[in-house]
């Protein structure tokens, strides 16, 4: 099996991270909890990239931030699947979440004198429209949409790769208003895809 996929795999950190994910079980805590808890990670970063818009170190907190709510976000899946922590105000709470981390983490880089603003508030507003159209899918009676090009995982790539390219010094240009105005079409598309893939799959039977 190619390495790659074995290190990266979903499977691969749910086996690493179950240790801990028990040790918080038998310690009390709810998945609850961690979703909020990944919130407020997010809340941190984006207001020192507030607070410091013209500062290069707070950057650095952005991939910092994405890396610790990749590994939360697993903790709080494992903690609801296999600890008895499903609810519905979790599932609410979970989608609420990646939301409020997004615009909360990515927006306050509008502010940054060398970012074009209005293209990152554009991505913001995209990006909050590929999670709504993915609920749509659980709405209408198909399964909640994860897929296109330009998801959470992708975005996060994406930011974070930007913010910390900017934290090293790389001087700011046209690389960058590239990398974020090849982002809007792709956001566009995974819309467009979301929706018809939960179509798609209605017409063909309901959900998998």
């Amino acid at each position: 099996m190619n390495m790659h996929i074995v290190l990266y795999s979903k499977p691969f950190f749910q086996r690493c991270l179950r240790p801990t994910t028990r040790m918080l079980a038998v310690m009390g805590v709810t998945a609850n909890q961690v979703t909020v808890a990944n919130i407020l990670v997010s809340v941190i970063a984006g207001t020192s990239v507030l607070l410091y818009v013209d500062e290069s170190w707070p950057l650095f907190l952005i991939p910092c931030a994405l890396i610790v709510r990749f590994i939360l976000n697993h903790i709080d899946g494992m903690l609801a699947r296999e600890h008895n922590m499903q609810s519905t105000a979790g599932l609410i709470l979970n989608e609420l979440a990646d939301i409020i981390s997004d615009v909360v983490l990515y927006l306050p880089l509008a502010l940054n004198k060398d970012l074009p603003g209005v293209l990152i508030v554009i991505i913001v507003v995209l990006a909050v429209l590929t999670e709504f159209t993915g609920l749509l899918g659980a709405v209408i009676g198909a399964d909640r949409r994860q897929d296109g090009p330009m998801g959470k995982r992708p975005r996060g790539v994406a930011f974070g790769l930007m913010a910390f390219l900017l934290a090293i010094g790389i001087t700011p240009g046209i690389w960058i208003d590239v990398l974020l105005a090849g982002m809007v079409p792709l956001l566009i598309l995974t819309c467009i895809y979301r929706v018809m893939a939960a179509m798609k799959q209605l017409n063909e039977g309901g959900c998998t």
